[in-house]
């Protein structure tokens, strides 16, 4: 096995978030394009919290795709992995974003180039040079990125790392949510770590019921569940070898939300650049550890949800240990 350099490495989709922004004097919808893509926003939220990460996916050969490199590579995130397709342009989505700062997603993707990732284009010391690998399920709606992530992810995990995962149900990347249900569930036997939102939860489990879904998951083999409850927080099962779990609720933190883009990926971020930090890694958690390290999640989410946009708006280490 290669030597560790990495805490963190990440699979998944770059991409531009085309971000509404208001109307001009004209009375024309504005937009900004902010660099996005889940697994690329968890490895820079992790980076800007102290882990050395690295992020493995496609672009295109074309500006946006040379800003997005840039983007990554400013936060001290390892591109290594990041391909540049010579033909096929860089994924766009437009979101739009409603006065409560929820958002929907437009994607102009068929083709786009984060779907196109090979495995054979990932460089295979990335797979051993990392305690962790972490993948969302965006790069699972279409082969060759699903082939490729569900073989990173194997891999990794044969090669000793943790695997996390964060499925995001987006329903127009789907022929339908039968075909999304199968895919979103398909790597579960793989994953250490599951971080989902209660919109999902049933998707994922069967189940509406937070606790319930947490219980049936990690029946699955997952050893940590974690379910987002938006400002509530979130909720939290951990397995543990006697066979009595820790669960529980840990509260969020109340701000005025400008955009809750990034925030998930914030908060999943910044619980894995604490994960990195343990010796042992996901083994002997104590219930009072394991609430720190969500209270200091959720604080990082909260400070995302407050600025626009996703990577532009996460915060550093600094100014979450001042938030706290």
């Amino acid at each position: 096995m290669s030597k560790r350099v990495l805490d963190l490495v990440t699979v998944g989709e770059l991409l531009v978030d085309l971000t509404e922004t208001g109307v001009d004097e004209r009375g024309i919808r504005t937009l900004a394009a902010n660099p996005g893509g889940a697994p690329a926003n968890v490895a820079v939220a992790a980076s800007r919290l102290g882990a050395k990460t690295a992020f493995v996916g496609c672009v295109g050969k074309d500006a946006f795709g040379d800003s997005l490199r840039e983007t990554l590579e400013k936060d001290a995130v390892d591109t290594r992995g990041l391909i540049a397709h010579d033909t096929i342009p860089t994924t766009l989505a437009v979101v739009t974003v409603n006065p409560d700062g929820e958002r929907s997603f437009t994607f102009y993707r068929r083709p786009g180039a984060d779907i196109c990732l090979t495995r054979d284009a990932i460089p295979e010391e990335l797979l051993t040079e990392a305690p962790i690998l972490h993948f969302g399920s965006v790069s699972l709606t279409d082969d060759p990125s699903r082939s490729a992530t569900l073989a990173a992810a194997k891999d990794a995990k044969a090669a000793g790392a943790l695997i996390t995962y964060d499925p995001n149900y987006r329903p127009a990347l789907w022929p339908s949510e039968e075909e999304a249900v199968q895919w979103m569930r398909a790597p579960l036997d793989l994953v250490d770590v599951l971080k989902i939102s209660d919109e999902e939860t049933a998707l994922l489990s069967g189940h509406e019921d937070p606790a319930e879904a947490a219980e049936a998951l990690c029946k699955k083999g997952i050893r940590l569940v974690l379910i987002t409850l938006g400002p509530d927080g979130v909720y939290y099962r951990y397995e543990t070898p006697d066979g009595a779990p820790l669960t529980g609720t840990v509260p969020g933190f109340s701000v005025q939300v400008a955009d809750t883009n990034g925030a998930g990926d914030t908060f999943f971020g910044a619980f894995l650049s604490k994960l990195t930090q343990r010796p042992d890694g996901l083994n002997g958690f104590t219930a009072d550890e394991l609430e720190a390290a969500l209270t200091f999640a959720n604080r990082a989410a909260s400070l995302t949800t407050s600025r626009p946009g996703a990577i532009p708006a996460m915060p550093t280490l600094e100014e979450v240990e001042a938030a706290l």
